[in-house]
């Protein structure tokens, strides 16, 4: 069985470096924040080219107490987009605002920077665009849009550790940029975590005070905040991973040049990346007009897959008071209804990739495929 991610293959290949930095955190019994966090705080946002890093304990949590930085909070608005994963809307509901849902550009899967203009209300407080599957959104534009009207930018970077748009990283080019270190992420914690990166001190400061109960110092709270802090444990065993990221992200990178190469011999459009982003390949999706019976093949052919996501954000159940409904974000429905993600991960060999490839080549053609000319007019 050729698996949809190896976790275990990445920890056996740094089994000395982390068993030593977990030991190190059971010596010191820094469990709660500490000196592998703060550590690991520099040299994230260093790595992102931001100034600072505030670590928090989910990629959720970073984008709630990002907008709350941001002053976001009840009457206000936000605009993001409806095919994400759904904490990028939740965190907007966590606040009190209200989620405003604009369409994806169908080819990248990020937010259609000229929807977002006739979006905009007086009610309107911030923009959080999704760098989905490791493709960073077209920023330059929606920045445009953001300062002409004197809003916050929000990255939803949980998907984009080191992707580039413009030759900068992902969590430099806004406002705030947030990430999530969950274990199936390109830099995946041994639990959760996540982070707020800024160059402004004190959206910084708010993030830093909102984690640990609103506290300036301890038992001095200026805030009503919460727990959600970064485990000392967490902070030390990403330290470690943070010095392969890149070696794994060239793979993830040369993984996806091969499928590139593959996919078309088998009738498959490849994914799409703008020149100008450096795509790190978090997922990599294809497209497919009968997904269940093309998922149910491939796995009786030992090619596990995923789905990232099966439904958008405004037709789930819990999000039916947004008052949206089928037909509203036509590219997002539609592709929603027909991504498939293949095996993505740095230690996936060629060999396993012409064996999925293989696998799709004898299944795909019946399965009434989607090409990339196709998607470019619908």
């Amino acid at each position: 069985m050729i698996p949809f991610v190896d976790l275990r293959a990445q920890y056996l290949s740094i089994k000395d470096e982390v068993d030593a930095a977990i030991q190190n955190i059971l010596n010191t019994t820094q469990f709660t924040l500490g000196s592998e966090v703060a550590a690991f705080e520099e040299e994230f946002a260093a790595y992102s080219g931001a100034d600072i890093g505030v670590g928090v304990n989910t990629g959720t949590s970073a984008l709630h107490l990002a907008l709350l930085a941001a002053g976001v909070g009840p009457g206000d608005e936000v605009i993001t987009v409806p095919f994400t994963f759904v904490a990028s809307v939740a965190a907007i509901h966590y606040t009190g605002a209200r989620p405003v849902l604009v369409d994806i550009d169908p080819v990248t899967y990020t937010m259609d920077p000229a929807a977002i203009e006739a979006a905009i209300t007086p009610r309107t407080k911030a923009i959080v665009p999704v760098h989905l599957y490791g493709h960073p959104a077209d920023m330059a534009p929606i920045m445009t849009v953001a300062r002409k009207h004197g809003l916050v930018v929000i990255e939803d970077a949980c998907q984009a550790h080191g992707a580039e748009y413009d030759g900068r990283r992902a969590g430099s080019l806004a406002d705030m940029g947030c990430f999530s270190f969950y274990p199936g992420k390109n830099l995946g914690a041994y639990g959760e975590g996540g982070m707020v990166t800024t160059n402004d001190p004190e959206f910084a400061r708010t993030v830093r005070m909102l984690r640990d109960w609103g506290a300036e110092k301890k038992y001095h709270h200026v805030l009503k905040g919460y727990n959600m802090r970064l485990e000392g444990m967490q902070g030390a065993i990403l330290r470690v991973k943070l010095k392969y990221l890149d070696r794994w992200t060239e793979n993830r990178r040369a993984a996806a040049d091969r499928y590139g190469k593959l996919l078309p011999q088998a009738g498959i459009a490849a994914p799409a990346a703008r020149a100008n982003v450096r795509h790190v390949y978090h997922i990599y999706a294809i497209r497919t007009a009968n997904r269940a019976q093309l998922q149910t093949a491939l796995q009786a052919r030992g090619v596990s897959t995923g789905i990232h996501y099966p439904f958008p954000v405004h037709l789930l159940p819990a999000y039916a008071d947004l008052g949206y409904g089928a037909g509203d974000f036509p590219h997002s429905e539609k592709a929603a209804a027909e991504e498939l993600s293949l095996p993505m991960y740095p230690e996936l060999t060629a060999d396993a990739q012409e064996e999925v490839v293989a696998a799709l080549a004898d299944l795909y053609p019946q399965m009434n495929p989607v090409r990339a000319a196709d998607l470019v007019t619908q």
